[in-house]
């Protein structure tokens, strides 16, 4: 998987402002699994419901889990509402509740009407991450954290984050970051590389609770989600 994955799979060489004080961080990251845990129990009647209304249009399983590179390289297998499936109907694909996706590919450049995407349905789950409230058991089980870079498929790291993939892979992966309060999908993958290593550069309880803060808004405006 190249250089800059194997680098990651290095701890000795990566380290993060929170190595600094391991006692304390694990603390905060033991409360954000109890608060993703209590949050997910909260939203799963909205998520069940969108589950169902997916399942009875794609004619296909409701959610997808497509392979990520977690913390230091670890293959994830990041959970997700299905929200891209073909206009042809009266055909049923499968009856299993979970498809895992092996090697997806993303674009370079998401827009806010993505022509994978081609329900109006599914296009309102992605423009208010509804597609992505199953994340929130990665952070129960401990795979992510709720703020850190978002995980990444292995191309992308390689094509666009280089021998730098390794710093950012240095922490878990989060269900918000930077890049997600700042532009989400409006900004280049040389925007994306910088915001998430000034996350892991300059990360803090402060900088933690602002993107938390700011993540609510940018979820409700549904802007540049794709």
């Amino acid at each position: 998987m190249g250089v800059s994955i194997a680098a990651a799979r290095a701890p000795e060489q990566q380290s993060s402002p929170a190595a600094v004080r391991p006692a304390f961080w694990h603390l905060v990251w033991l409360a954000e699994r109890a608060c993703a845990l209590l949050l997910g129990l909260a939203l799963l009647p909205v998520l069940a419901g969108a589950a169902v209304l997916v399942a009875v249009l794609s004619g296909d399983s409701p959610f997808v889990a497509v392979a990520r590179a977690g913390q230091r390289g670890r293959r994830i297998w990041l959970l997700k509402l299905r929200t891209m499936w073909s206009r042809e109907a009266g055909v049923r694909r499968g009856t299993r509740l979970i498809q895992r996706i092996e090697n997806s590919r993303v674009p370079e450049n998401k827009t806010d009407c993505d022509p994978r995407v081609t329900s109006t349905f599914a296009a309102l789950c992605r423009r208010y991450s509804i597609d992505e409230l199953p994340q929130l058991w990665h952070v129960v089980r401990g795979e992510m954290s709720l703020v850190g870079p978002r995980p990444l498929t292995y191309d992308e790291l390689e094509t666009y984050y280089g021998y730098e993939a390794g710093e950012v892979l240095s922490v878990k992966p989060g269900l918000t970051g930077l890049w997600q309060v700042r532009g989400r999908n409006s900004l280049t993958y040389p925007q994306r590389l910088a915001l998430d290593l000034h996350l892991v550069r300059h990360w803090s309880l402060t900088l933690y609770l602002s993107v938390l803060a700011a993540t609510i808004p940018a979820v409700f405006s549904g802007r540049n989600a794709g």
